[in-house]
């Protein structure tokens, strides 16, 4: 059991013990809501709730559910919203605290399971590392989870590093993206020779570990997900391996992220990465996976995550009948049926 860090007891406390025996003024992952008459929740309540729904989840799995697609989305206001309370329940919103940190007031309670993605790619792609540190991110996301409350939080990805060879090397990429690379990150000077593949990967990796380990302890409360990065197989095993020797069971992980994998094209080698960590017993989740595959690899997978609608709509002006706006890359209507049908046609457990 995880306890929140300790918190002052309020000056005009009369709170009754919570089921587990804590105040929920003195040991909680929202103290302060008390006293604004919001009421707090327990650290041990959330847990036990959280062991719920990874009991759900495993017997879903197991009776040969495919997995639930995530709805990526950039309107940070739907999870909160009443107006789209109706039109997106029964969804688990993915959004990156990209997004959320833009919001400087305060967030209403969420209406919506969700998660959080860390936005690390972007970091990478036009910065070359991380800009803030370990601290101010945990700093961040208790913010998030505070106000949006964290009873509907299913999991937070850590400050992982990607390791496409085009975030690695930098670069122009398809549709005009620009790369700036980590030769800063991994130590290279100006005018030195760039490090071999394997090397560059292998610092990636570490550093993913490392702050996944960093962050973990700064804030157990948090729940943070172990990512799993990496080019081939071996480097996802030697990654796995990483873990391991920090004392990290992924088996006992409630979800383990699979990265550098949205960006690639090569469908049937990331199936023989999901295979392999499928058959160790992880639960696995896919990182923007394309829907050739989930159709392929889908039943193997807990969740994935996918914002594709967006671009559709953009790439080819998609607009509803009856809608007023460009197109619909905004749009709550489309994006739910867009995510209907892919799940109706690529996540649907055969009868």
């Amino acid at each position: 059991m995880t306890l929140a860090p300790e918190q002052p007891m309020l000056a005009a406390c009369d709170c009754l013990p919570l089921a587990c025996g804590h105040c929920a003024c003195d040991r909680c992952e929202d103290c302060g809501g008390c006293s604004g008459g919001n009421g707090c929740t327990c650290a041990c309540m959330l847990e036990e709730l959280r062991e719920q729904q990874r009991g759900v989840e495993r017997i879903a799995h197991i009776a040969g559910m495919v997995a639930e697609l995530y709805l990526g989305t950039h309107e940070r206001h739907w999870l909160h919203d009443p107006k789209f309370a109706e039109r997106l329940a029964g969804r688990t919103l993915f959004v990156s605290r990209v997004r959320l940190a833009e919001r400087k007031s305060a967030f209403p309670k969420a209406l919506h399971p969700y998660c959080i993605d860390s936005g690390g790619f972007s970091e990478l792609q036009y910065h070359g590392r991380w800009r803030i540190t370990a601290a101010e991110y945990v700093a961040e996301i208790r913010r998030y989870l505070s106000e949006l409350g964290p009873e509907l939080c299913k999991w937070v990805a850590p400050m992982d590093y990607m390791c496409e060879r085009i975030v690695i090397e930098g670069g122009a990429a398809p549709r005009g993206l620009k790369f700036h690379g980590t030769r800063e990150l991994r130590g290279l000077k100006p005018g030195d020779p760039e490090q071999d593949r394997l090397t560059a990967v292998r610092i990636h990796q570490r550093l993913t570990v490392e702050n996944f380990l960093e962050l973990s302890a700064l804030a157990p409360e948090i729940p943070w997900i172990p990512v799993l990065q990496g080019q081939t197989l071996a480097d996802y095993e030697y990654c796995d391996q990483l873990y391991g020797e920090a004392g990290v069971d992924l088996l006992q992980a409630r979800v383990v992220g699979l990265g550098s994998v949205c960006r690639r094209q090569a469908t049937a080698e990331i199936e023989e990465i999901v295979n392999h960590f499928h058959a160790k017993g992880y639960r696995l989740h896919g990182f923007g996976v394309k829907t050739l595959g989930l159709e392929r690899y889908g039943h193997k997978l807990v969740s994935a995550d996918s914002v594709a609608w967006s671009y559709t709509a953009r790439e080819e002006d998609i607009q509803l009948d009856g809608h007023t706006h460009k197109n619909c890359a905004n749009c709550a209507d489309w994006a739910v049926e867009w995510h209907q049908r892919v799940v109706r046609q690529h996540l649907t457990p055969a009868a």
